[in-house]
């Protein structure tokens, strides 16, 4: 397992390439003026000792010092080992409609993607609590259990869409009931269900799907995105806008938001519900709810003892350096003998 300290660095990386379009536009350059002053053969013997090839391995050498040091400033480290370790925090439950009502885009830039950005937004905010993710659409699917690694969460949150459940439709009740079994009856620790949705549901058993949760101690807050108004479903390919989605009376499909669903759903586990088309909302909201529930101790397992790998890639930067200085764009006498580099006529 690694980590980076400051990744920001990486874009100094674009250095190189510059560098590259630069060095082969000199070359360029100095080919074509070498033929307008004269024939090239001529060039060549009035300066027998200029190596062409020792001027690439510079460039390369050079290319390879910087590519060093910048790494180096990335600081890499590498865990060594797996400690167990306390925290105190609650098991967080994140259950995103997916269903195909998800792509209207009365909500900027649609309804799917709103939804990915508060979740990321909320785990910023979060502390030493555990989360999971839930995806459902007309059934529920696992897409990441119960962690303390936020960076692997959101890695997942990123690649959900319609397309990850087979089954159409929206029904809240299997995410509820989903949600259930990440629930260990042995283990204290609060659990808090986010569910973020439209509030679309056709199964109609979401709220009795809320009591079994409350009997589990588990509390939902709901979050609705879109409107009241509604919006289109686009179908597009490519990111261009093929058709719309139509019914099967081939009538074009306005979705809304069903806030009354989601709002029943909290207040079953007394929970509450908030307006996802604002962020800033949603925020607040979430972070004061979470200050009011009890946080507990449990423990977890994480990569442990991150070693420092700076000094190596700082270490081979200087010396990739150190080596250029002793290069020189002239041929070597013992090489030019052996003439690896087809340099003899």
């Amino acid at each position: 397992m690694y980590e980076l300290d400051e990744k920001g660095y990486f874009y100094l990386l674009l250095v190189v390439p510059i560098m590259t379009v630069v060095f082969l536009y000199l070359l360029y350059w100095k080919r074509k003026k070498q033929r307008e002053f004269g024939d090239l053969d001529l060039i060549e013997k009035l300066s027998p000792e200029k190596s062409t090839f020792k001027s690439i391995l510079k460039f390369v050498v050079v290319s390879l010092g910087i590519i060093c040091l910048i790494i180096g400033l990335v600081n890499p480290k590498i865990g060594t080992k797996m400690e167990t370790v306390k925290r105190e925090g609650i098991d967080i439950i994140f259950a995103i409609d997916v269903s195909k009502s998800m792509l209207a885009e009365d909500v900027a830039p649609n309804r799917l993607e709103k939804s990915k950005q508060l979740v990321s937004q909320i785990i910023n905010q979060l502390g030493n609590d555990r989360i999971g993710i839930i995806a459902y659409s007309g059934n529920a699917f696992p897409v990441l259990p119960i962690t303390t690694d936020y960076g692997v969460a959101k890695m997942f949150l990123q690649t959900m869409n319609p397309g990850m459940i087979s089954t159409q439709g929206t029904s809240i009740d299997e995410s509820i009931n989903l949600a259930a079994t990440f629930v260990n009856k042995k283990d204290k620790t609060n659990k808090l269900l986010i569910i973020i949705s439209d509030g679309e549901d056709h199964s109609n058993n979401a709220e009795s799907a809320a009591l079994e949760a409350k009997k589990l101690g588990i509390k939902i807050i709901t979050i609705g995105v879109g409107t009241e108004k509604g919006g289109t479903i686009p179908l597009k390919r490519n990111g261009a806008v093929e058709s719309l989605q139509r019914d099967q009376n081939n009538e074009v499909v306005i979705t809304k938001r069903n806030t009354d669903v989601l709002k029943i759903i909290a207040k079953t586990t007394k929970g509450g519900y908030v307006d996802g088309n604002s962020t800033k909302e949603v925020l607040t909201y979430v972070k004061n709810a979470l200050d009011n529930i009890e946080k507990t101790e449990f423990e977890s397992t994480q990569m442990a003892d991150y070693q420092s790998q700076f000094q190596w890639f700082l270490g081979f930067g200087f010396f990739f350096l150190f080596v250029d200085v002793f290069l020189l764009e002239r041929k070597t006498n013992w090489v030019r003998k052996m003439n690896l580099f087809n340099e003899k006529e």
